[in-house]
């Protein structure tokens, strides 16, 4: 994304099946980043309920999508010009 835009250098993106795993893997993403990689200071927006949380690590963001939100504000569309490093199925 460095290429794309000043505000991230990589965005990484996911989508949970539910409010409660949603929750689940924002907690989890900042938690283990915490523990194994020692980076603190990660900032929480957005709230389960609303089906898209964003953990902002500063040159990271994890965007974690309710399959819903993920195909209606679609940032893979939006953002088509940055390079994908890696996909997952």
């Amino acid at each position: 994304m460095r290429e794309q835009t000043v505000i991230a250098d990589y965005f990484l993106l996911c989508n949970s099946t539910n409010q409660r795993q949603l929750r689940a893997i924002a907690e989890s993403v900042r938690e283990d980043a915490k523990q194994k990689a020692g980076v603190g200071g990660s900032k929480i927006e957005g709230d389960h309920r609303s089906g898209w949380v964003l953990v902002d690590f500063g040159d990271i963001m994890v965007h974690i999508f309710s399959e819903e939100k993920r195909g209606y504000y679609n940032l893979e569309e939006l953002w088509e010009d940055g390079k994908v490093v890696m996909r997952m199925p």
